[in-house]
């Protein structure tokens, strides 16, 4: 089968950086609105018997993002594709993968409901808030993890010996996350203890494991407002932090969240372009971007020629 990508709107950056890394042009379609508000998909290159890849990061305007990646999959489907993938370098609603109170819904279920009905037969995506989102869908999912991209900008670099730097994870569940990395770099690794009344607000309570006179990489898979991030940056400090940088995934960065890490006293945070940032993102001198582009270029060949995705991270 013919390779063919497909790009909505929520990232066509992104989308041209993989179509430039395959030498593969973007498929022609028309992804708009009717005046009624109405997302309106025509595709205008044959799809019949060929391997689409539609790229749709899922992030804000969520809803709408969602509404053009399912119709662009019913589209690609009713034109008898051969086979159709969504490429969802961030799937929004991830957090919202159990029932944390009575009454409260599993969106990220419904949302992998909603890719399987549309006709999507394959899902890449990238640093799920919990892996067990994979176990929403039946359809194969290839989970990818940031660590190839985060990697060569840290090691090996002023500051981050095995000696100097130890690896923060900003709450438990993010253990494995950080572990992983901090194996790659042959470092220690903490944990910030915090307790989270509400959503979008936490209280770092403390730090386990020594941080004095090392400089701190704290590893996340998103930052949504900075309140967590820039609270254990505090924490950190309090401890007798040397410096402290972040490797964030996904760069949500709403609400109060740039003004918060330009008054913080983090030294850099590294994100991936799996999200756009806004103009006052890309002006704030602390955050710096690795490009994940080439990396979901170089899984999707392996997709398309069915190899192994996993080697990926060898």
């Amino acid at each position: 089968m013919d390779l063919v990508l497909f790009s909505g709107n929520s990232n066509q950056v992104l989308a041209q950086k993989i179509s430039s890394y395959l030498d593969i042009p973007l498929g022609k379609a028309m992804v708009s609105k009717f005046s009624d508000g109405e997302t309106r998909v025509e595709l205008h290159d044959n799809v019949r018997g060929r391997d689409v890849f539609i790229i749709q990061s899922t992030c804000a305007p969520t809803n709408q993002n969602i509404m053009e990646a399912v119709i662009m999959a019913d589209a690609c489907r009713r034109a008898s594709a051969g086979r159709v993938t969504l490429v969802v370098p961030y799937y929004g609603y991830g957090r919202q993968e159990r029932k944390s109170a009575p009454r409260t819904p599993i969106t990220a279920k419904l949302v992998a409901d909603l890719i399987e009905a549309s006709g999507v037969q394959r899902v890449l995506t990238m640093e799920l808030h919990t892996a067990a989102i994979q176990g929403f869908f039946n359809i194969p999912v290839d989970h990818l993890y940031a660590k190839p991209v985060f990697v060569p900008h840290f090691k090996g670099q002023p500051g981050f010996g095995s000696d100097e730097v130890i690896v923060v994870s900003p709450d438990a569940g993010g253990v494995e996350r950080a572990r992983g990395m901090a194996k790659i770099l042959q470092a220690p690794m903490a944990i910030a203890d915090k307790r989270r009344d509400r959503p979008n607000e936490s209280a770092v309570m403390n730090i386990i494991g020594n941080v004095e006179g090392k400089n701190c990489l704290l590893i996340d898979d998103m930052c949504d407002t900075a309140g967590s991030l820039t609270k254990t940056a505090d924490a950190l400090f309090d401890e007798g932090a040397k410096g402290v940088y972040a490797a964030i995934s996904h760069p949500v960065f709403s609400g109060p969240a740039i003004d918060r890490i330009k008054e913080s006293k983090i030294n850099e945070i590294i994100v991936t372009d799996s999200i756009p940032l806004s103009p006052a993102a890309r002006s704030c001198g602390k955050i710096k971007v690795a490009s994940i582009g080439v990396f979901l270029g170089k899984a999707i060949r392996r997709i398309h020629q069915s190899e192994s995705v996993s080697s990926l991270f060898l």
